[in-house]
C-alpha cells in the first residue's frame, strides 16, 4: 500500500492565510508516504510545511508560483499505475475532460492529477482516472463566483487499484467521500502450484491515516 496526499492551489499568503486547522490536525508527519501538489504553493514556508508531512514531495509549477525550480509536469510510477501531475492551466477549456484526456494520453498515464479550477473532481473517463483535489485553503478564483469549499485528497494505491478519499470542509466539519478506480491489467498466468489471492482491502479510514516511512527530496 502507498498512501499519497493530493493537494494544491493553496495560494498562501496572497489569497488565504493558512490551511484550515481541521486539515492540519489530519495531516500529521509520518502517516503519508508521498505528496503530489498541483502547484500555486506560492511561498517557501508552505512548501517546507508540506515537507514536514512527507519527505517525498512533487510540486508542479502553477500559474502563480514564482519558483522556477518547479517543473511544469511530473510523472510518478507506482507499478502498474502511472500518475501524471499538472497544474491545469495548460488545459483549454479549463477542466474540460476531453482536453485532460488528450494530455493524459500524451503523458501516457493512467491517472492524471490536475488543479487550477479550485473545485474537487474524481472521475473515470475514457479508461483513465482524473483527480482534481480542489483548493486546500478554499482560495478564491476569478473563474467561480460562489464560495470555494476547501478540499484535498488521499490516494491509497494497492497494485492496480486506486482508492481516493476526498476531504472537504463543509460548514466547519470535515466530510469524506470514497472513489475507487481499477486499472484493467492482463493477469499473468499462474503456475500450477500457485493459488490466486484477492487484492487487499483499503486500510485507510477517514480520520485514521496509517503511519509510513518518509524519504528525502527537495525542489525549492
Amino acid at each position: 500500500m502507498v498512501l499519497v496526499l493530493i493537494i494544491g492551489d493553496l495560494h498562501i499568503p496572497h489569497r488565504a492565510h493558512d490551511l484550515p486547522a481541521k486539515f492540519r490536525k489530519l495531516l500529521v508527519p509520518g502517516k503519508i508516504q508521498q505528496i503530489l501538489c498541483t502547484g500555486n504553493v506560492c511561498d517557501r514556508e508552505t512548501y517546507e510545511y508540506l515537507r514536514t508531512i512527507a519527505g517525498d514531495v512533487y510540486v508542479v509549477r502553477g500559474d502563480y508560483d514564482e519558483s522556477a525550480s518547479f517543473p511544469p509536469s511530473a510523472t510518478i510510477v507506482h507499478t502498474p499505475i502511472r500518475i501524471g501531475v499538472i497544474h491545469g492551466h495548460q488545459c483549454v477549456p479549463t477542466g474540460d475532460l476531453d482536453a485532460l484526456s488528450a494530455l493524459a494520453r500524451q503523458m501516457d498515464v493512467d491517472v492524471l492529477v490536475s488543479g487550477h479550477t479550485h473545485t474537487f473532481q474524481a472521475i473515470e473517463y475514457d479508461g483513465r482516472f482524473f483527480v482534481n483535489p480542489g483548493s486546500a485553503t478554499g482560495a478564491w478564483t476569478g473563474s467561480y463566483n460562489g464560495e470555494i469549499t476547501p478540499s484535498f485528497a488521499l490516494m491509497d494505491i494497492q497494485g492496480a487499484v486506486v482508492v481516493t478519499y476526498v476531504y472537504q470542509l463543509v460548514e466547519g466539519e470535515v466530510r469524506v467521500e470514497k472513489i475507487e478506480y481499477r486499472k484493467e491489467v492482463e493477469a499473468p498466468k499462474p503456475a500450477q502450484s500457485q493459488s490466486v489471492t484477492s487484492i487487499p482491502q483499503s486500510g485507510v479510514t477517514p480520520q485514521n491515516i496509517p503511519s509510513s516511512p518518509q524519504t528525502g527530496q527537495t525542489f525549492w
